[in-house]
């Protein structure tokens, strides 16, 4: 097993956690709600739907099926939030679930088996299947805040029109290992 799996999936999650954030941040309260189509989800209906899942997925990780009896997915795209603190205390309360538990797990933990919907999974496959989840609905997220924000919009990521001076900038230093996130997350220099 990869020693260096742990905290490297810890990084991308906190990566799409702070794309989310960024995106909340610029985001109008009051259009957290605004959906492009009756049969489209809006932010805070994608915010609700990750936290039923980031609970359901999180709490007793180790020993409980993923998928809660509590859990009413269902419910997750029903459009009954309406409060704007609301949304960001859920966001927040997924986030710290997932990271309570990723952060409990220890390298011995990655070959055990959990479920998911009776569906067995090893500890690492299980973390994967997260990683790929989540960042498609952040993803939503970031998109439909560039649609409410428009000109307004500030970049996540490389500008336009700025890759070069990006790419002169990184190519300037010496080649090292770092993961992607540590600038942006204040991980370690190297």
């Amino acid at each position: 097993m990869p020693s260096d799996f742990l905290p490297s999936a810890r990084k991308q999650f906190a990566y799409y956690q702070l794309l989310g954030d960024q995106t909340l941040a610029q985001v109008p309260p009051a259009q957290l709600f605004w959906r492009p189509h009756p049969a489209s989800n809006s932010i805070a209906l994608i915010v609700k739907h990750l936290w039923g899942n980031m609970l359901s997925r999180w709490t007793d990780f180790l020993t409980a099926d993923g998928e809660k009896p509590w859990r009413d997915r269902e419910a997750e795209f029903d459009p009954d939030l309406a409060d704007p603190a609301q949304v960001l205390a859920r966001w927040h309360e997924g986030w710290a679930c997932l990271f309570g538990a990723l952060d409990g797990l220890t390298e011995a933990d990655l070959g055990k088996a959990v479920f998911i919907r009776h569906q067995g999974h090893t500890v690492l496959e299980a973390v994967n299947r997260q990683l790929a989840h989540y960042p498609y609905h952040v993803g939503q997220l970031v998109f439909l805040g560039k649609l409410i924000c428009g000109d307004a919009w500030q970049s996540l990521s490389i500008p336009r029109g700025q890759s070069a001076a990006y790419n002169a900038e990184k190519f300037a230093q010496p080649p090292h290992r770092a993961h992607f996130t540590d600038e942006l997350l204040g991980g370690p220099a190297q």
